[in-house]
């Protein structure tokens, strides 16, 4: 099962290559690498799992 997010921006989040992250005092927040929208936590860490085939 493949796990998509939908930016605000029109962006389709796939894969860790379409976030980029940066670590907080509380540990790793990710944005849409096209626009900076904060992704949810729990989707981002599916996304960042998501391997390109």
């Amino acid at each position: 099962m493949v796990v998509t997010h939908r930016c605000v921006c029109g962006a389709t989040l796939r894969y860790r290559q379409d976030m980029t992250g940066t670590r907080g005092g509380t540990g790793r927040t990710w944005q849409c690498a096209d626009c900076g929208t904060p992704v949810p936590g729990r989707v981002a860490e599916q996304l960042r799992h998501q391997h390109p085939s």
